[in-house]
């Protein structure tokens, strides 16, 4: 042991520290998706695949063999919405961040006017952006606003009668960027048969990015939160607030205000 201890150098033990960065930020990115247990499920298959070879299960051992020859190609395929996150994470220069009562002005216009149109029952869809650019998962059909954050605008665009209501708001570095936005739904199928498209597209576009999505049910008047391709419970206005200071307590990316210095 101790000559394997005295073999180490300084460079096998930064080799070591990289691979142990990237395996811990890949379980990161996979925690609390479906993507956890597909990856459990490979690795199993892995273990038996070698415990097959050691038995004499030629047979399995045949099967399993030509299965682990194409996996690179089944991870690409299994994974590609997580490799996606993983680039665009990567590939995302981050921001200074806000001070705290300018975040926490704008955390209350957001929950405010969710409160509202939920007692309203209108629909509505808010996309909070966080680390990743929204822009890279986006059709080109939203509408410039690029405007300050008050529950008035929000409302009013929510409102059925707006040409803007049936897409989503996305809020950017302090800022309703944009409105009307359609985003990429979900893939998933064991959502539940009461949830519409805003709830799909909410789970879709957190699926695809570390954003946050906000979403008011128009037949039910209710709110809830999607993060990580996984809907919340509903939602009132306190846990809404609360689940908002939670994310965005300690991480002001997202909600960024341009000339804004950080007083945290």
């Amino acid at each position: 042991m101790l000559e394997l201890i005295k073999s180490v150098g300084i460079f096998d033990v930064i080799d070591i520290a990289i691979i142990a960065i990237v395996i811990y930020y890949a379980l990161l990115l996979i925690k609390g998706t479906r993507a956890l247990p597909m990856l459990m499920g490979i690795m199993l298959l892995v273990l038996v695949s070698f415990a097959a070879k050691f038995l004499g299960l030629k047979t399995t051992s045949w099967v399993l063999n030509n299965f682990t020859g194409y996996l690179f190609i089944i991870i690409v395929v299994l994974f590609q919405h997580e490799i996606r996150r993983a680039l665009a994470f990567i590939g995302e220069t981050k921001v200074f961040g806000s001070s705290a009562k300018a975040k926490s002005v704008i955390l209350d216009e957001i929950v405010k006017a969710a409160t509202i149109l939920a007692n309203r029952q209108i629909g509505a869809l808010i996309v909070l952006q966080r680390d990743t650019d929204l822009a890279h998962f986006l059709d080109d059909t939203g509408h410039n606003i690029d405007c300050e954050i008050s529950r008035e605008i929000l409302i009013s665009i929510f409102i059925p009668y707006s040409p803007l209501h049936d897409g989503a708001v996305i809020i950017s570095k302090g800022r309703l960027a944009t409105a009307g936005s359609i985003l990429p739904l979900t893939r998933q199928t064991d959502l539940g048969k009461n949830y519409g498209t805003r709830h799909r597209a909410a789970v879709g576009v957190t699926e695809e990015t570390d954003a946050l999505a906000i979403v008011v049910s128009e037949e039910k008047g209710s709110i809830t939160v999607a993060q990580n391709g996984q809907l919340s419970e509903e939602l009132d206005a306190d846990q809404l607030r609360e689940k908002l200071e939670e994310i965005f307590g300690k991480r002001t990316v997202g909600l960024n205000i341009p000339g804004v210095n950080n007083a945290e």
